[in-house]
């Protein structure tokens, strides 16, 4: 391949060809890659609905909406570097949650081996785990995660590798640093305080909703590239950050949350971090038969690409 994305799926009409992510190359060989981007239908983690394991193939269909442009910076990430839809991680065993995550890890391993940058579409938030632990990080990394929930609970069921825990396993396993982590948005009642303690107490920078409307945006922006700092991070967004009038289609909305205008803010002035990858995750395509919720995923996940092909700029 070029030094670039082949642009000639993307210069189609936007209503025909095989859906892929962005209308970008399927390329199930990933070599000839810079950033790869992932399904993962998966959702059998979930503590409520289910449906997000339909979540890649719609997000896939509504991100032909994508242009190439950037209409704020002026860039373009398929010109920047190479990009491509290596298609979903392919799943043999879904009725045993942690065999499935072993199926998620085994899958991204060679991919990070080969040092490529991903850009997931979930699937349940239990997929990050298998991610992070696909990634095997010389020092534990950063993340900015964008969520209603904490996602640092640590038994539901019986189960720790539910998609309320997937943080907590990761800080235990030594891959995420809690004092290099942000949680953005947070809110909505809670049987136990139990996740909202532990991000607090091992040090998790936690900006309810509250501090996030008395604060503003430019000030979460800031206090977010200050935890950040200049190590590798990651980043991870939970559709149910947004409001559920925006993102309807989830398994656990919760009310009161971001707009789709805070959310563009916000990742936009994340500009320059060192990103090593990232996911959209959580849209349940059942649950908001007007695919707005999978439209504002698609776009999200646009912005990160911007974010994750800088690097190449």
């Amino acid at each position: 391949m070029k030094n670039k994305t082949d642009q000639t799926e993307i210069k189609k009409l936007r209503y025909t060809g095989i859906p892929t992510f962005m209308r970008t190359p399927y390329c199930p060989d990933f070599k000839d890659l810079d950033i790869a981007l992932v399904g993962v239908p998966f959702d059998g983690g979930v503590t409520l609905r289910p449906g997000a394991r339909f979540g890649p193939r719609e997000i896939r269909n509504m991100s032909s909406f994508t242009r190439a442009i950037h209409h704020v910076t002026g860039f373009n990430p398929f010109d920047a570097c190479r990009i491509g839809d290596i298609g979903d991680v392919p799943f043999s065993d879904i009725y045993h949650l942690e065999n499935s995550h072993d199926e998620i890890r085994r899958f991204y391993e060679p991919l990070f081996a080969a040092e490529k940058i991903a850009l997931t579409a979930g699937g349940d938030h239990s997929i990050t785990y298998p991610i992070f632990q696909a990634l095997q990080p010389k020092q534990p990394i950063g993340m900015v995660h964008i969520d209603a929930h904490t996602d640092t609970w640590d038994d539901n069921n019986g189960s720790k590798f539910n998609h309320g825990s997937p943080f907590r396993r990761a800080v235990e396993a030594k891959l995420l640093d809690p004092k290099r982590t942000i949680q953005i948005g947070i809110r909505g009642a809670q049987n136990s305080d139990e996740g909202w303690r532990y991000s607090l107490d091992n040090g998790m920078r936690v900006i309810f909703i509250e501090e996030f409307d008395r604060i503003g945006v430019e000030a979460v922006i800031a206090e977010a590239r200050r935890v950040i700092g200049d190590g590798p991070a990651y980043l991870s967004l939970d559709v149910d950050g947004l409001d559920p009038i925006f993102t309807p289609g989830t398994g656990t909305p919760e009310i009161g949350g971001l707009t789709t205008r805070e959310t563009l803010q916000l990742l936009r002035g994340l500009s320059g971090l060192d990103w090593i990858s990232g996911d959209v995750v959580e849209v349940a395509p059942a649950y908001d038969p007007s695919g707005n919720t999978a439209l504002v995923a698609a776009t999200l996940m646009y912005e990160i690409l911007c974010l994750l092909a800088e690097r190449f700029r």
